[in-house]
């Protein structure tokens, strides 16, 4: 099977019909043997029953409808759990995504030898100040904290090698930095291509300004975890030997200085280095204490499933 497009979506009943037309003379009129899962993310408008709809009618779409609203992570890693494609593509169920794009992003991963291209909005028709303005901010942050030089993160337009979407796992709201994911597994061919940005033609966007709050505080999860993720001991214990030794060397001196030079001094415990040595002490403790529990933790942590599967269509499950 050439490609597998997976799209996630929560509420777009008035686009699938279009967008799924849309695909389907796309692929057919490129030659292409693909399929089509969508994963309705806890929909409460009559997305499932159009999804229903066409899978009973065609048999390339497959569908996952979720008990409730998890998210576009646990959405996404569920379709990439299914796809069977050489080629995995993503996409957002809204119509601002062109599905023409595909056959060059399929070209880009299968002849260019690329393991996953990104696609870049580079003219968006979204408010400047709301939307745009914020989404620079954040994906400048986001190529100098991860050096992954992306100019759109945030584009739910992707393409990737089969390999990586079996490799990476998408959780809690990760999927922004899927290319860091894919990075940090060691695929490290990641490209970008300007692709169209359609203006909304149905409903409101699910995505408010907090987003971006939650963006760059996962940023921060994945810059630690990348680095540290595998050797929580490198970091913690790092720093908990910096504090003991501090705290040992403020201890050393006062013990020298009242046993051998001011014999007759103030008691040790009016002294503010007394203090700052059993503070030092008590944090480089604790420190070593986080990273010895982040080993065991890591060492027998089990895979979980983030997410309940309501039902499912053309799919074995």
């Amino acid at each position: 099977m050439n490609l597998s497009i997976v799209i996630p979506l929560l509420n777009e009943e008035e686009s699938l019909t279009e967008l799924y037309h849309w695909i389907a003379n796309t692929m057919q009129s490129n030659g292409f043997l693909y399929e089509l899962i969508f994963i309705d993310d806890g929909s409460t408008d009559g997305s499932w029953e159009l999804i229903d709809t066409l899978a009973s009618q065609h048999s390339e779409v497959k569908a996952i409808r979720f008990l409730k609203n998890f998210g576009k992570s646990q959405a996404l890693h569920a379709g990439f759990a299914l796809a069977e494609g050489d080629v995995v593509i993503t996409m957002d169920a809204d119509l601002q995504d062109n599905p023409e794009e595909i056959p060059e992003l399929y070209q880009m991963i299968t002849q260019g030898g690329y393991d996953l291209v990104s696609g870049w909005k580079k003219k968006r028709y979204d408010s400047v100040m709301a939307k745009n303005l914020p989404s620079k901010l954040f994906n400048f942050a986001a190529r100098k904290t991860s050096g992954v030089h992306l100019n759109d993160f945030n584009c739910g337009l992707k393409a990737y090698k089969k390999e990586v979407v079996k490799t990476i796992e998408v959780t809690g709201d990760m999927h922004r930095y899927i290319p860091v994911l894919a990075k940090n597994a060691g695929f490290n061919k990641i490209g970008e291509k300007i692709v169209q940005h359609q203006a909304r033609k149905y409903g409101t966007t699910k995505f408010g300004a907090e987003r971006f709050v939650r963006g760059f505080l996962d940023l921060i999860t994945i810059w630690f975890l990348s680095r540290f993720g595998k050797r929580p001991m490198h970091l913690f214990g790092a720093w908990g030997a910096i504090m003991l030794f501090i705290g040992f060397c403020f201890a050393l001196y006062l013990g020298i200085d009242k046993l051998f030079i001011n014999t007759k001094g103030r008691l040790l415990t009016e002294r503010p280095e007394f203090f700052i040595s059993l503070t030092a002490m008590v944090l480089g403790s604790q420190l070593f204490l986080a990273g010895f529990i982040g080993e065991l933790i890591l060492r027998n942590k089990k895979d979980s499933q983030n997410y309940l599967i309501k039902e499912w269509r053309n799919v074995a499950i």
